[in-house]
C-alpha cells in the first residue's frame, strides 16, 4: 500500500481536531470527507477508517511512540508512523516523518500488549470501573469486542418494502448484503460502503441502525392504533421503527429537549413515509404533565455512558470523565421517575440504554421499582446484550407494566 500525502494530511488534521480541540470523531470525519470531491470511495474509506483506528488505539500508540498530550503535529505523525508500521505499510520519505525504528515499535507493541489497559487502549479509571462492574473475565472479553470494527447494519423500512425486496434492490445498485438470523428486518453489508448515496436510501427503504438497537422498538410490543411516547427520541431512529411496527396507525409522540434533533427526525420521517409521528420539544415540565396517564407505551431510551457502542464512537472513552457515571445515573433515575407517569394503567414502559454497566441498567430499574413511583410498576422482563456474545453493540432493555 502506498500512502498519499493529501490523504495522510487529512487524517492528521482530523486527529488534531479530535484530540486537541475536543471535536467529535464522527463530525470531524464528515467534514474531512467533504474536503476534496475528487476523492473516490477507496480514498474516503482510508481517511475514515484510519482516523477511527488511531482514535481507538490512542493510548497504545502514544505509549509505543513515547509521546504525551497535547499532541502537536510532529507527535501526531509519530503516532501515524506506529499505525503504519504495525500494518506493514512503508513510511514515505517525507519531511514530516522522523526515522522510524520499526523493530522498536513492534517490540514495544508486544510488551505493552501483555497489559489490558494498554492492549485495549483505555484510561486506567475506565479499566478499573469495568473490572469492578463486570468482573475480570467478562470485562476482558467485552472490551476486546468493543474494540473491533462495527459492521454496517441496515434496518428495512417495512412501511415501504420487505427484507427480500430491499436485498434485491441493493444488489441491483452493486451493494451486497446478508440477512442476520434472529433479526428479521436487518441486513448486514458484505463490504463497507457509502449506502447514503444509493437510490434505495433516497427512497426511504432503509435506515442505518445496529442490530442490537433494532431490538428495542419491538420490546415495547406495540400494535397499530396505540399511543406511544418516545421520551428521549433524539433524531428518531427508534421513533421511525415504532411507526413502521404500528403500520402508520395510531400515534408516536417523539419528545426531546433538543429541537434540532427533532427537526432532523421530521426530515427522516418524510423520507420514510412515516406519517403518524408527532414531535414535541420538552421546553418545560408542562409537556410531560399533559401526557400523564395517557400513553399505552413509553420508551425511555436514556442518555448513558455509551460504553456499549465504543466500536462506533471510540472517542467517547477519551472524552468521558471519571465522575460522569455518577452524574448520568442521577439523570437516568430522574427520567424514570418523571417519564413513567406518562404510562396509563395497564400500559407498558421500556427503559433502554446503550451501556453494559449494571449501574446504568439493572440497578437503575431495581432502584426505580423500590421508589414510591416505581411501586406502581412490575418488571416483566429484561435483557442485557453484550458485544462479545452477540457480535453487535452492547445494549440493555427492561419492560415494565403499570399496575
Amino acid at each position: 500500500m502506498r500512502l498519499h500525502r493529501n490523504l495522510v494530511f487529512a487524517v492528521i488534521d482530523g486527529l488534531h481536531l479530535i484530540f486537541n480541540e475536543g471535536e467529535y470523531a464522527d463530525k470531524v470525519v464528515q467534514k474531512l470527507l467533504k474536503r476534496d470531491s475528487r476523492w473516490g470511495s477507496r480514498d474516503r474509506g482510508f481517511i475514515a477508517e484510519t482516523t477511527y483506528d488511531i482514535v481507538r488505539w490512542k493510548r497504545l500508540y502514544a505509549e509505543i511512540a513515547e509521546i504525551k498530550e497535547p499532541f502537536d503535529r510532529p507527535k501526531l505523525f509519530r503516532m501515524f508512523s506506529v499505525w503504519a508500521v504495525l500494518r506493514g505499510i512503508p513510511i514515505p520519505d517525507w519531511n514530516q516523518f522522523e526515522p522510524t525504528p520499526a523493530r522498536r515499535i513492534k517490540g514495544r507493541f508486544d510488551a505493552l500488549s501483555k497489559e489490558r489497559k494498554f492492549r485495549e487502549s483505555v484510561p486506567d479509571w475506565l479499566d478499573e470501573l469495568g473490572v469492578a462492574s463486570l468482573g475480570e473475565k467478562v470485562w476482558t472479553k467485552e472490551l476486546a469486542a468493543l474494540n473491533e470494527q462495527a459492521d454496517v447494519i441496515l434496518r428495512v423500512n417495512t412501511l415501504k418494502t420487505t427484507t427480500p425486496q430491499l436485498k434485491q434492490f441493493l444488489t441491483g445498485e452493486g451493494v451486497a448484503t446478508q440477512t442476520i438470523p434472529g433479526y428479521p428486518h436487518a441486513l448486514k453489508l458484505v463490504e463497507r460502503g457509502n449506502v447514503f448515496v444509493t437510490q434505495a436510501f433516497k427512497d426511504g427503504l432503509f435506515e442505518v441502525q445496529d442490530a442490537s438497537s433494532q431490538l428495542v422498538a419491538p420490546y415495547l410490543e406495540v400494535s397499530p392504533g396505540m399511543r406511544v411516547v418516545d421520551a428521549c427520541a433524539g433524531a428518531g431512529g427508534k421513533s421511525l421503527h415504532l411507526a413502521a411496527l404500528m403500520e402508520n396507525k395510531g400515534q408516536v409522540i417523539a419528545l426531546d429537549i433538543y429541537s434540532g434533533k427533532l427537526k432532523e427526525l421530521k426530515r427522516r420521517a418524510r423520507r420514510n413515509g412515516a406519517h403518524n409521528i408527532e414531535t414535541r420539544v420538552i421546553d418545560s415540565s408542562k409537556v410531560i404533565k399533559k401526557l400523564h396517564g395517557s400513553a399505552d407505551r413509553v420508551l425511555i431510551d436514556a442518555p448513558c455512558t455509551g460504553l456499549g457502542i465504543l466500536r462506533r464512537n471510540p472517542d467517547a472513552k477519551w472524552k468521558m470523565e471519571p465522575g460522569f457515571l455518577e452524574k448520568i445515573t442521577r439523570t437516568q433515575q430522574e427520567l424514570l421517575a418523571d417519564y413513567s407517569q406518562m404510562v396509563k394503567t395497564g400500559g407498558k414502559m421500556v427503559y433502554a440504554t446503550c451501556s453494559i454497566l449494571p449501574q446504568e441498567n439493572r440497578q437503575q430499574v431495581q432502584e426505580f421499582l423500590a421508589s414510591e413511583r416505581g411501586s406502581e410498576f412490575t418488571l416483566l422482563r429484561e435483557q442485557q446484550i453484550y458485544a462479545h456474545k452477540s457480535g453487535f453493540d452492547g445494549f440493555y432493555m427492561a419492560e415494565l407494566e403499570r399496575k
